[in-house]
């Protein structure tokens, strides 16, 4: 499919035909240039680049999906949605939705492609806690690697959270690391506990993630800069889980940032 069919489809919430022909599949080079012709054509219509969502960020999962690194996507300011406390959202525009708690990083500066992890901290302004909203084309997310990236990297939504300024829970990068990478997120939905994960499943620490991130993005060609007041989200802590209509998600994380709350309808 071409890109403007397949950002046809996530316009409309509609999953592909089951003859699709994925032309970038087996191919993430391909996968990635098709993703930046629908960046264009969403720019070309009005949508901002909002900044950027990683995925495949838990190690463990690489031998069994085909890959031997993360991945990454583009985030417009149509699907980005921040709030200062509790939220509603609908989720009626996704296919087959689901919720992954990840932390998103502001950034203040643009880092340096080999920036170290101090160096990362001076170009980060703020972190906040946010849900990820995923979404397959695909019955049964029967994706491979290759049209997972053709297909948006999956992003529906992104809804972020308070804002906490990085200096006020680390002096340093390297403290920021391993506060990040030795904190928890546990995820209520209605009250009741649904899971719990840890910020070292992100490549062992989330501001790593966003160092493997910076480097990626300066390698791949095409791609514009990024540019202060972009945001990244770097990954998800849990499984992904699935949300329906009327639930109340909380996903409470450890050191120092606010919790987070939506009731989806």
């Amino acid at each position: 499919m071409s890109p403007q069919q397949l950002l046809s489809h996530q316009d409309a919430g509609t999953f592909w035909p089951a003859d699709h022909d994925v032309a970038a599949d087996g191919d993430l080079d391909l996968a990635y240039a098709s993703a930046l012709a629908q960046r264009a054509l969403r720019e070309a219509r009005g949508e901002r680049v909002a900044g950027y969502k990683l995925g495949w960020t838990n190690r463990a999962a690489w031998p069994g999906m085909g890959v031997d690194a993360p991945m990454w996507g583009t985030l417009h300011e149509t699907t980005v949605v921040h709030c200062d406390g509790p939220r509603e959202l609908g989720l009626r525009w996704g296919t087959l939705p689901r919720l992954e708690p990840e932390v998103v990083m502001g950034l203040r500066a643009v880092p340096a492609p080999a920036a170290g992890l101090d160096e990362l901290f001076d170009a980060v302004d703020w972190l906040a806690p946010a849900f990820e909203v995923v979404q397959s084309h695909l019955p049964g997310w029967n994706y491979t690697p290759a049209p997972t990236l053709s297909d948006g990297a999956v992003h529906a939504r992104l809804v972020v959270g308070r804002r906490t300024p990085a200096r006020a829970l680390a002096a340093s990068g390297h403290e920021l690391a391993r506060r990040l990478a030795a904190a928890r997120v546990r995820v209520e939905a209605g009250g009741a506990p649904r899971g719990e994960g840890r910020g070292d499943l992100v490549l062992g620490s989330p501001l790593e993630a966003l160092r493997v991130f910076v480097g990626q993005h300066a390698r791949r060609a095409g791609v514009p800069a990024l540019r202060a007041g972009e945001l990244v989200s770097t990954g998800t802590w849990t499984a992904a889980f699935e949300p329906a209509p009327g639930e109340r998600w909380r996903a409470t994380f450890d050191g120092g940032l606010a919790p987070l709350e939506v009731t989806w309808r």
